[in-house]
């Protein structure tokens, strides 16, 4: 009797709440019982019809929208059918990062066509078919199909295989390219076995991630593959991996313990490179969380945009990573005290300002970060998110995408499928 009185009392409270209490790590065990917060609602009120209204018109605007504001554009077709791909506007190119944002977008709103268009395109002219490289993605491609650079991306491959097993559970998977479970598999058992299915490190090419310490190189291959990228790093689908992984060559329980412990090190490692006053990550870090010093890339950057977004949708999902709250307050303060209608995209993560240039994706990703925050000002962070509008011009794309996505979980609308 007295535990469901505290319970009854607890579920008050938590409706009480603007922001309801963090999570434990007992509560999330499965993916069934993983609780998709709506920060527009808990913050501001909106409504489910004003957020498909939201959520509708940047699909209009990125996915079907005029010269100005599309990204997504078709493609030739091919024997497997329709082909669509994501365009960098202002470089005018395709990058392995778009597309599997495109993907991830696509399925979160239903869009089976857009979706299978996407991943045609990336497997027709993006995938490696043969060589050392097989089966990893080029991260950059012309609007054409590839050679740009030849080199994969390992944020791609980590998206298309978690938007392919969301296909795989929220559509079911056909034959071929478009069985999406066996194509995420294949995708998994890449980055991790790649030097096991090379025979050992071939012209440079290593595995995605780094065996020894569970964490996700920057690019799988020679100096590039001794560092990482925060932004990266991304818990809240290892855990899913660690999951859903068949495992390669029958290795289905190693397999899945790596990931588990993937999951485990990378909230590690985000917390030891967030800044202990500013909570900023570089874009490029030491596997042990320090700066990695490379033309720049050790200060508050574009990639690093992404970084406070992903450790709070992991804590949000699985309740893991307690720290995560302190280190999103901290870096809500931080741009708080810049000014909220002014703080810059740029800065040294001691707060050096590096820039006097605005982001709308870093407004978005701010936002995002407030399902792992606990203190009142997380809804002035929400309500900039929301006043935003789906970008035009040229610098669309990489805006326009996390805008997207961060718009996607705020809202509760992107789901382990």
């Amino acid at each position: 009797m007295r535990a469901r009185v505290m319970l009854l009392v607890a579920m008050a409270f938590f409706s009480a709440c603007a922001t309801p209490p963090a999570p434990t790590s007992a509560e999330y065990r499965t993916v069934a019982d993983i609780r998709y917060r709506n920060l527009f609602a808990e913050h501001l009120g909106v409504g489910e019809a004003e957020i498909d209204a939201k959520l509708g018109h940047y699909w209009s605007s990125l996915f079907e929208g005029d010269g100005e504001s599309r990204v997504y554009f078709p493609g030739d077709p091919n024997a497997s059918g329709a082909t669509g791909y994501i365009l960098d506007v202002g470089n005018d190119d395709v990058r392995s990062e778009g597309m599997s944002y495109g993907m991830m977008i696509a399925v979160q709103m239903d869009r089976r066509d857009v979706f299978d268009a996407l991943w045609n395109w990336a497997y027709s002219h993006m995938r490696y078919a043969s060589g050392p490289r097989q089966g990893y993605f080029r991260w950059q491609c012309t609007r054409s199909g590839c050679p740009r650079d030849a080199v994969p991306a390992s944020d791609g491959e980590e998206y298309f295989a978690t938007a392919l097993f969301f296909a795989a559970h929220r559509w079911g998977s056909r034959a071929g390219l478009y069985d999406y479970e066996a194509q995420a598999n294949a995708i998994l058992d890449t980055m991790l076995h790649k030097e096991e299915m090379n025979g050992g490190v071939v012209d440079g090419v290593t595995n995605m991630f780094d065996r020894e310490t569970h964490q996700v190189v920057f690019v799988p291959n020679g100096r590039f593959a001794r560092f990482t990228d925060p932004s990266y790093h991304l818990p809240a689908f290892y855990e899913l991996w660690a999951r859903w992984a068949a495992g390669w060559q029958g290795r289905r329980d190693e397999d899945r313990a790596f990931w588990h412990e993937a999951a485990r090190r990378s909230r590690l490692l985000l917390e030891r490179a967030a800044h202990p006053e500013t909570g900023l990550t570089p874009d490029y870090s030491e596997f042990d969380g320090r700066p990695h010093v490379r033309d720049g890339h050790e200060d508050f950057r574009f990639d690093a945009f992404r970084s406070a977004m992903n450790w709070s949708v992991d804590h949000a999902w699985w309740g893991l990573d307690p720290a995560a709250i302190e280190r999103t307050d901290r870096l809500q303060a931080f741009f708080e005290a810049q000014g909220m209608d002014r703080y810059a995209n740029q800065f040294r993560i001691d707060g050096t300002p590096l820039s006097a240039e605005r982001s709308s994706a870093l407004i978005a990703a701010n936002g995002a970060a407030s399902l792992a925050a606990s203190h009142s000002r997380a809804r002035r962070f929400v309500e900039a998110q929301w006043a935003l509008e789906p970008p035009r011009g040229r610098w669309r794309y990489y805006n326009g995408m996390i805008e997207f996505i961060a718009l996607l979980h705020a809202s509760g609308r992107f789901r382990a499928w």
